[in-house]
């Protein structure tokens, strides 16, 4: 069973950056086969994607709305996916959480994806 835990999140006024980790835990499974998302779920919405990227990390994909201000990259031999994000609005309020594909070496599509862990928190203030 692959776990994953998010963290970094917090409260950051608008136009600040954060940075979000997911690291994947469990035995048998090779964490650079498989590509990894993140999501948020903003207040009273639906989980919507951000970003997505490839097992190598060599393709990566951003949802419009953060498009130019994130960037996703990963570790895999820390088997950790990172959020950079930059220039946050108000608008960027939600859980985050990250998924894993459960399909190896494939590009799941945005509701492929497992469910996720706990989720970080990222609050922006006007």
């Amino acid at each position: 069973q692959v776990q994953v835990e998010e963290s970094g999140g917090g409260l950051v006024q608008e136009g600040g950056s954060l940075t979000l980790s997911c690291t994947a835990y469990g035995y048998g499974f090779n964490f650079d086969d498989y590509s990894m998302a993140w999501f948020r779920q903003p207040p009273g919405r639906e989980r919507e994607g951000v970003s997505c990227i490839t097992w190598a990390g060599i393709n990566e994909y951003y949802s419009d709305s953060v498009k130019g201000r994130f960037t996703t990259t990963r570790d895999n031999a820390r088997r950790t996916v990172y959020l950079r994000m930059n220039s946050l609005k108000t608008e960027d309020t939600a859980m985050y959480y990250c998924a894993k594909c459960p399909r190896p070496l494939y590009m799941c599509g945005p509701a492929e994806f497992s469910r996720g862990g706990q989720g970080t928190q990222v609050t922006v203030s006007s």
